[in-house]
This record gives C-alpha cells, structure tokens and sequence, in this order.
C-alpha cells in the first residue's frame, strides 16, 4: 500500500502522515487467551493545517463473530513531534499562531531527527472517567514506541498508573498493542487489534 502525503500537509507532520484517515477492525481484551474478550474499533487520525494530528478512537464490545453487544469506550487526543514550542505556534489556550508555521522544510524537520533516525513524538490522550495520559515517544517509518510520562486521574478515577503502547503498519493495515499498569499490578497485555484503512 502507497503512502500518500497531502500536498497541504504541515511540514513536521510528515513523518506521521501514515496515520491519516480513518481505521476500522477489531480486537481482543488481555493477552487474547480463548476466554478474552472480543471488541471493534474505528479509529481516526486528521490535521486542521495546525502541527500536531488530532486523533479519537470508539471501541465497542462484541461477541466472537463481531455482533456489537455495547458501547466499550471512547478516546481522544493530539499526537505531534516532541519539540520546544515557538512563536509561530498557537497557545496557550486561543493566543493565535503566526501566520508562517515554525517549520517551513523538509530540511527544517530532517533537522529534529533523533540519534536512532527516528523522530521524537509526544501523544495527550484522555479517557471518560477522569483519566488523561501524557506519552512520550518515538515514531521511525511506520513504527510507533510509547510510554506514559504522566498519567493523571481526578480523586474518583479508578487506579490506573501507567501505560505503553506500540503501532505498526503491517501490509496496509495499522496493528496496535496497548500495556497497562493498574488496579495494583504492573504493566500487563491490556488490549491490541489490527485495523484496516476505510477512509
């Protein structure tokens, strides 16, 4: 599957423009053992020609042949390259951004590549429930590494103290694999699905 960049496409989202549009399939709860549970997923990834992409995902419960039985959960964040904010970037809250985006080039954004020939990536992710994670991490090619830098939980939130979460684009299709550490324990299989490009 060919990767196609838009032409309008914020210089420093390059690297991350695999993601763009909308991704649909399905998953197991856990480590995906016999009795696991089953659930679907419709994930979406867009920009609004500002420097970071905005993402939500809807997952919902099914039975073992993909009958929807309920609502699972939602989430909803921004994902952008890990970098130190200029004067050409909006905030914070509605201070506006200069006309001319802080990286203009390809040769602007080669400039952020890490040691590893990757980028630095950040990810703000926040949950029903009162839960909102901050992940570091890094994307190279079609791979994304993340771990939790912060999570953080209103006073009635349930225990929930950190995460990871790794994605790859596998033959045109985005699989994901997300750890957590919560309820007491240490970081374990949560979930993981493979998704297919709808949009």
């Amino acid at each position: 599957m060919a990767i196609e960049i838009p032409t309008d496409l914020t210089p420093e989202l390059v690297p991350l423009s695999w993601l763009l549009g909308t991704w649909s399939g399905r998953g197991r709860l856990g480590t995906g053992e016999a009795d696991d549970e089953h659930f679907t997923q419709t994930a979406t990834f867009r920009t609004n020609g500002m420097p970071y992409l905005q993402y939500t995902a809807e997952s919902w419960l099914t039975d073992e042949d993909g009958t929807v039985l309920r609502p699972l959960s939602v989430e909803t964040g921004f994902w952008q390259l890990d970098r130190p904010m200029h004067d050409a970037d909006g905030g914070p809250g509605l201070v506006p951004a200069d006309i001319v985006p802080a990286f203009r080039t390809a040769d602007d954004v080669e400039a952020l590549r890490n040691a590893d020939g990757g980028f630095d990536i950040t990810a703000t992710i926040v949950h029903p429930g009162g839960i909102s994670e901050l992940y570091y991490g890094t994307i190279k090619g079609p791979q994304i590494q993340l771990s939790t830098d912060a999570v953080m939980r209103h006073s009635g939130a349930k225990d929930y103290s950190a995460a990871t979460r790794i994605f790859g684009l596998v033959n045109g299709d985005l699989y994901w694999r997300w750890d957590v550490a919560a309820q007491g324990r240490s970081l374990e299989a949560h979930a993981s699905a493979a998704l297919h490009k709808v949009q």
